[in-house]
């Protein structure tokens, strides 16, 4: 046999479509090339013998094949590769300003793909977090069905999200913003547990969230994806990819959601689910420039016309004391961009503005805001040596207005800041991270927020990771007091408050398994302290009709561990599985007390399975939390004063046999689990919204009366989970590359 005739042919496919530019090589030869467009490779001229053959790609899990090539004859291989659930070898720029590999970066990032949103389709990115371990979207209002994003048990407040590296959701956008982001338009998202100040500033103090957008070079010429529900919820997104020229793309996407139906499974004569009606449109500009150098722009805007309340509510009463209502009107525009600076240090200029308007009522309480942030920064990325070092200057521009008592003139501020980051290479193995970022802000003078990172890399599928760190925040005056306008609670502030200083440490294990026969196990396992002082904390207890902020004269802590295990099976079968047990406190005058509203341990799990033969998959979902303390109206309100231990389930089949699309439906909330189980109400006082007809003592206190045996005003803040009960969905999926 000539060893110059023996050729391996083939093609390198996701089941679905081609995987272009994959590495294709013989282990421990120089034989090696990568697929092209269309997933194809050769190689040619190979000498006999015994080899094994491997591909690998970022997003897909590497393959391994053992082949025999002393016998006469080409090969020709048909190669499926599996994505992986959490991309593990992913590019991640949220954890240092700089793209790097997720395991070369010295803080540790979580990474989720579009693969990973798809396993349980939802309208927005703040239901898709739900199976996230360690990361629970909070339902805040059983009327207005508004949220925020706890990261390790820590409030909303603490959780930074940003847009492509940008700050702009914040405020009334972190309470209505996050449901206009559609899942269609990520790219990745990107978590990082623990202060990030030091890059980020005030608001990154429990951790943070980059959802980063497709790139236009990336992005399919066409793609629609649509989905209805068993309970009237109809969501449309669709985008395309525009060609101007040769050297300017762009991409184009819309989202629709609509919920229409007026249910109360309850009984309560509430609505279950608020009835939302909202559009988001996008657009994502890119420009080919000399040397790869960075030209992006980016706009969104946002408009959503929601309420909930009692099942009489029409228009015409907003803002009436007839029917209780909660009526929302929220526009919201944003612009984003990067541009690196045309000379040969590579100098980046970010941007980015958004404006974000809200008209609402809640009953008969009218609350009309205005917020605008703008935000500037310019890094200087540079290498020395060992040292990869980051300088940066940054501004933003923050400005809120409302008609209530407590906004008497415009909050307006600008806080410059300057941040400067040093990467050092001990070792060949080991790196060190120093970071220093300052801050002015004129209502608490100078700022500073230092943090190191140190990671070890003992082999290639072993890492050890240790990240320390300081954070602050300001109160922000619309989270903090939300709770107060859906219902009849008072906001005292009984103090100014001093902003909060947090440290914080974590230390994380990655380790990754690689076996022969192509089964692939990541764990990534992780340890969390966070320590509070002057922690802004809402007291619901002192007065039932009152929440109380003030700053907490002792300690709060939040402490914990956290581990993911990845496994994925040549066979076709994958599971993510997490958990998380922590312990949030607040210790003031020697005692001490759980954090309202946070659980002591939650666990998510993405279990699937793929018929290859029939191109069919199954997807299981789900997440368990335990139970948290609730915020009760005094000592003689009949409801729990903690949550059961509950879950929500979900299973989807996917269909993948037709070209270019994908036929998908199954069941959201197997259990048919809703927070009124083995309560007598969830919403204080329904009949009576207003309270017309509580009687108060002097002291402003309810009394107990024939109609109003617990001594209760109406609260609808008693809640802790979705009221949606089961339900099943159908969707469609088409794709154009």
């Amino acid at each position: 046999m000539s060893a110059q005739n023996v050729e391996i042919n083939g093609t390198v496919t996701d089941s679905e479509f081609p995987v272009a530019f994959a590495n294709v090589y013989l282990e421990g030869t120089a034989f090696g090339t990568a697929t092209d467009e269309n997933g194809l490779f050769t190689l040619s001229n190979i000498p006999s013998g015994p080899y094994k053959l491997k591909v690998k790609v970022l997003g897909y899990l590497p393959f391994s094949k053992k082949l025999d090539l002393r016998e006469q004859g080409n090969r020709n291989l048909n190669i499926t590769l599996n994505e992986t659930s959490e991309q593990l070898e992913e590019t991640v720029v949220t954890g240092t300003l700089k793209a790097v590999s997720r395991s070369e970066s010295p803080v540790a990032v979580e990474v989720y793909s579009p693969t990973f949103l798809k396993k349980n389709p939802t309208a927005s990115i703040f239901e898709a977090l739900q199976n996230v371990n360690g990361v629970r979207p909070q339902v805040n209002c059983n009327v207005c069905n508004t949220g925020d994003i706890h990261i390790n048990g820590l409030e909303g407040p603490y959780t930074l999200v940003l847009i492509d590296g940008m700050p702009i959701v914040s405020g009334l956008g972190t309470v209505y913003g996050l449901s206009g982001i559609p899942n269609s338009l990520i790219d990745q998202i990107e978590i990082v547990k623990g202060p990030a100040s030091s890059l980020y500033g005030s608001e990154a103090v429990g951790g943070l969230i980059n959802i980063i957008t497709k790139n236009t070079l990336e992005a399919p010429d066409f793609f629609a994806d649509a989905f209805a529900t068993g309970w009237g919820e109809y969501n449309l997104d669709v985008g395309a990819k525009i060609n101007f020229g040769e050297k300017t793309d762009m991409l184009l996407g819309v989202n629709y959601f609509n919920y229409d139906e007026i249910i109360d499974n309850n009984g309560d004569n509430f609505t279950d689910l608020t009835l939302q009606d909202r559009v988001s449109v996008f657009q994502k500009w890119n420009f080919r420039r000399d040397d790869s150098r960075i030209f992006s722009l980016a706009g969104r805007f946002f408009y959503e016309d929601r309420w909930g309340g009692e099942l009489q509510w029409t228009p015409e009463f907003r803002g009436g004391d007839e029917i209780y209502g909660e009526s929302i009107y929220t526009t919201r525009w944003e612009v984003l961009g990067k541009y690196q600076l045309p000379v040969a240090e590579k100098l980046l200029l970010s941007f980015s503005y958004n404006d974000h308007s809200q008209n609402s009522v809640y009953g008969d309480v009218p609350y009309i805001a205005d917020q605008r942030i703008g935000f500037g920064q310019l890094t200087w990325d540079k290498v020395l040596n060992r040292h990869d070092l980051l300088f940066g200057s940054s501004i933003r521009y923050n400005y809120y207005d409302d008609n209530t008592p407590a906004t008497e003139i415009a909050d307006e501020v600008v806080i410059p800041s300057l941040f400067a980051q040093d990467e050092i290479e001990l070792a060949k193995k080991h790196s060190l991270l120093l970071g220093l970022r300052y801050d002015y802000d004129k209502r608490h003078g100078n700022i500073l927020t230092p943090r190191t990172a140190y990671r070890w890399r003992v082999n290639d599928n072993d890492i050890l990771r240790f990240n320390a760190g300081t954070g602050f925040r300001v109160v922000n005056l619309f989270t903090e007091e939300h709770a107060a306008l859906t219902g009849a609670r008072e906001v005292v502030v009984t103090e100014e408050l001093k902003p909060e200083r947090s440290v914080n440490f974590n230390l994380n294990y990655l380790k990754k398994i690689y076996a022969d026969n192509g089964t692939f196990v990541g764990l990534d396992a992780s340890v969390f302290y966070t320590s509070f002082s002057n922690a802004i904390l809402p007291d619901y207890d002192t007065d039932p009709n009152q929440i109380i902020y003030d700053n907490l004269n002792g300690k709060s802590v939040s402490k914990g561990v956290s581990a993911n295990i990845d496994v994925v099976f040549p066979s076709g079968f994958k599971f993510l599985l997490g958990a998380t047990l922590q312990d949030v406190s607040q210790t003031e005058n020697g005692i001490s007390q759980r954090q309202i509203l946070t659980e002591s341990f939650t666990g998510t799990w993405n279990v699937s399975y793929e018929f290859r033969p029939i191109q069919l998959s199954v997807d299981y979902t789900g997440n368990l939390y335990g139970p948290m303390l609730l915020p009760v109206l005094g000592e003689n309100d009949p409801r729990s004063e903690y949550s059961p231990t509950w879950s929500i389930q979900n299973i989807q089949f996917t269909f993948k046999g037709l070209k270019n699309f994908e036929i998908y439906g199954g069941v959201k909330n197997l259990l048919d689990w809703t927070p009124n189980r083995g309560n007598p109400f969830i919403i204080a006082r329904a009949n009576d919204p207003f309270d017309k007809n509580v009687t108060f003592d002097p002291n402003g206190d309810a009394v107990a009366t024939v109609d109003n045996p617990y001594a209760l005003t109406f609260d609808p803040s008693y809640v802790y989970g979705p009221n949606q009960g089961i339900r099943g969905f159908f969707g469609l999926r088409y794709r154009i590359n």
